[in-house]
């Protein structure tokens, strides 16, 4: 593991599997996917102007919000630096290329989100990404994860301790009392138009 991270899965997705998983996941299919996603989600929600997405891989996800809120400020944090290249070309997007253990918030966003990307975390550090998720937004925050009600370690295409499941919202929930649930649903891998994994998305606001 490189001294410059603080967790054997920061160095593992800012290297090479990283770099590999950008050139699987790619393309227009993703891209209506996402669209497909971020409608349901944004139904639920009103007046964001400004979005910030931790660990946004290539920007496919921002891709498809920009298409559905096209004057809207995107940001983006990514550690692997051939994924943030690609996130650099989409052009207007606020770029941190970094860990997110190393984001310092210097403002919130109307809507915070992470997708996929929480089951990849050491499970020792999700209170600090819980925690700069929550400070980085004035009012929403969007989780889409691999569920599971009790925390669960999983193979990873033959990797031991790289994904982890568990309930990430209702933790947050807990954590966080002026949190409350405003919507959520689920994304099947048998959608008849869309590719997507068995997820479960939430979408929460702060009351104050």
């Amino acid at each position: 593991m490189s001294n410059i991270y603080k967790t054997e899965q920061e160095a593992f997705w800012a290297g090479e599997f990283g770099d590999n998983y950008a050139i699987r996941n790619k393309g227009d299919a993703l891209i209506a996917s996402n669209l497909a996603l971020f409608t349901k989600i944004f139904s639920s929600a009103s007046s964001i102007r400004s979005v910030i997405e931790f660990g946004s891989n290539i920007g496919l996800n921002l891709l498809a919000i920009r298409q559905l809120l096209p004057e809207v400020d995107l940001s983006a944090i990514e550690i692997n630096r051939n994924a943030a290249e690609q996130v650099e070309r989409i052009g207007g997007v606020t770029l941190y290329n970094q860990s997110i253990f190393d984001f310092v918030p210097n403002r919130q966003r109307d809507f915070v989100f992470i997708k996929g990307v929480l089951i990849h975390i050491n499970p020792e550090m999700l209170p600090q990404v819980y925690d700069l998720l929550y400070q980085t937004s004035s009012r929403y925050i969007s989780l889409t994860e691999y569920y599971n009600p009790l925390p669960v370690s999983v193979l990873y295409r033959g990797h031991d301790d790289k994904l982890f499941k568990r309930d990430f919202a209702g933790e947050m929930l807990d954590r966080y009392p002026d949190l409350r649930l405003v919507n959520y649903g689920f994304t099947y891998h048998r959608d008849n138009n869309f590719v997507f994994d068995d997820e479960t998305w939430f979408l929460l606001e702060k009351s104050s």
